[in-house]
């Protein structure tokens, strides 16, 4: 799900600093999103639409005034063929369930509903940049600065899996920078429970989504439930990119990226950047581990480790090559799961 950005109005009228809102990836010949001027009719009273700054293939985003608190807010609008595929009451149900999220770093849901037959949530208008954008201006981060927004975006993460609550798509898009020094998780209106991850039907329908460069190896194939660890793998490979300025894994398509995640060892941060930490590099390394087994217990003890105090890698599980023949399978078979 990948962030836009659009300009805060001053009281001139003009476009100041950059303001972030999560929008999805594109994709072609899905059904069209209503009109601006239906959706404004459906939501006279309530809010106030002021213009599109965002759209993709699941989503349009709306820079709204919430007439009721007087105040600034991204208004998402779905696709109402992608709500019917996951079901409209459990739509509902995983909206009220992000917006119980409450926490310092994450960017959460103010408010939800229907509007010309179209279901939307709102978000908190927020001032600020993507770390998309701060990797596009300046490449590699500081290393201290990368560890900072990790960590607190392993907070917020740490928090929803406490509740329940996998995100399923973490990257560089989705971490908001605010002008005050903050890190925010953005996208946790589309985010599942652990307890519906492993049903069948997600995996069917491309529901349970990621990005290649950042999604875990379970999560690409379909070949495993999600939990907290495959948000652990993403967060991880988000962490790489800040120290080095790429992605541990890139590729010209999705297929032959998760491919070689599945054919070529975890590279060593260190080999890229020598003054990057032995502890950063051996705790990244067990992160982006192929078999989710061999990953850490949690995305606490990951941070523990990033700061040197890791505890011992665990006995290994899955031999690598049982999940290269797995990858090659589906690749045969053309079962890979959509990506957005």
């Amino acid at each position: 799900m990948s962030p836009r950005s659009f300009g805060r109005r001053t009281s001139g009228g003009e476009s100041a600093s950059t303001t972030t809102v999560p929008v999805n990836g594109s994709h072609a010949g899905r059904v069209p999103l209503p009109s601006q001027s239906s959706l404004k009719a459906a939501l006279r009273g309530r809010y106030e639409i002021h213009r599109e700054v965002g759209h993709g293939g699941m989503a349009t985003v709306y820079l709204a005034r919430d007439v009721g608190h007087d105040r600034a807010v991204a208004l998402k609008v779905m696709r109402s063929d992608l709500v019917l595929t996951l079901g409209p009451q459990r739509f509902r149900r995983e909206i009220r369930l992000a917006a119980r999220l409450q926490h310092p770093h994450i960017l959460t849901v103010l408010d939800s509903g229907e509007a010309a037959g179209q279901p939307w949530f709102t978000m908190p208008f927020v001032e600020g940049e993507t770390l998309r954008d701060r990797l596009r201006r300046e490449g590699a981060l500081p290393i201290a600065e990368a560890l900072r927004i990790t960590r607190e975006a392993a907070q917020a993460l740490a928090y929803a899996h406490h509740h329940g609550v996998v995100h399923r798509d973490v990257k560089p898009e989705n971490l908001l920078l605010t002008q005050d020094g903050s890190t925010l998780l953005a996208d946790f209106g589309v985010a599942l429970p652990t307890a519906l991850l492993g049903e069948e039907h997600f995996t069917e329908t491309g529901l349970s989504l990621g990005t290649p460069a950042y999604v875990a190896p379970e999560q690409a194939t379909g070949s495993q439930a999600v939990d907290g660890r495959s948000d652990q793998y993403a967060l991880a490979a988000t962490c790489y990119e800040m120290l080095v300025g790429k992605p541990p894994f890139t590729g010209p398509t999705a297929a032959a990226l998760i491919a070689k995640r599945f054919s070529t060892p975890v590279p060593a941060v260190r080999a890229a950047r020598a003054e990057v930490p032995r502890a950063v590099d051996q705790a990244l390394r067990r992160a982006l581990a192929l078999n989710r087994d061999e990953r850490f217990g949690s995305i606490e003890s990951f941070i523990a480790a990033l700061e040197g105090a890791g505890s011992r890698p665990r006995g290994r599980g899955i031999p690598a090559l049982a999940w290269t023949m797995a990858l090659a399978a589906r690749v045969a078979l053309g079962l890979l799961p959509r990506i957005a």
